[in-house]
């Protein structure tokens, strides 16, 4: 049995990206379905939110069956429909063996939670934030630097390396902690950053 899985987070920081690659690497079949890409999704959950039906009319949608504890069904920017984020408590309810993970922007569900319920209790939820300094240097190839600050910050000693550190966090703060961006620059310009 499975509780709905809700991945709240800014715009761009790879929430859409990381649920495919999970359900990728971890699932027979997946079902895929954005919200503000097809508009047509929210009139399923218009007459009611049973979630057989549902399930039903998606697998419609998808040209794929939709099998319990097989497919991973997965919706992408469900702020966009406030019914289809109140189904998730009846999924959980009635039919807790299908696999749902759900990603929104925190803004837009907070926006738009005006008439339709919360499904509280009922999913589990979890924040994705932009890349901090230490997953700049993991992507930046720089993991052993990473584990050295680490080390030195819980010993409380200084780090011979500091200036280094202090050159990468300057470059950290100019690109930002967005996947897509730090992607890009590393591979236009950051693979041949001299320090």
């Amino acid at each position: 049995a499975h509780r709905p899985l809700i991945v709240y987070g800014a715009r761009q920081v790879g929430k859409t990206y990381s649920l495919l690659s999970f359900a990728q690497a971890n699932y027979k079949q997946y079902a895929y379905f954005n919200f503000e890409e097809n508009r047509q999704l929210s009139k399923i959950f218009e007459p009611d939110l049973n979630p057989q039906r549902i399930i039903n009319e998606l697998s419609i949608i998808a040209g794929q069956k939709i099998l319990a504890e097989e497919t991973l069904i997965l919706f992408d920017e469900i702020q966009a429909c406030e019914r289809a984020l109140t189904a998730l408590k009846y999924f959980s309810e009635s039919a807790p063996q299908f696999a749902i993970i759900a990603a929104g922007s925190l803004l837009g569900v907070a926006i738009n939670r005006q008439s339709a319920s919360f499904p509280v209790g009922q999913v589990e939820t979890l924040t994705m934030y932009p890349m901090d300094f230490e997953e700049f240097l993991w992507a930046r190839g720089q993991k052993e630097l990473a584990d050295g600050i680490r080390q030195q910050f819980t010993n409380f000693k200084s780090f011979p390396l500091h200036e280094l550190a202090l050159t990468l966090y300057r470059e950290y703060l100019f690109v930002g902690g967005m996947p897509r961006p730090v992607l890009e620059y590393l591979q236009n310009k950051g693979n041949d950053f001299v320090i």
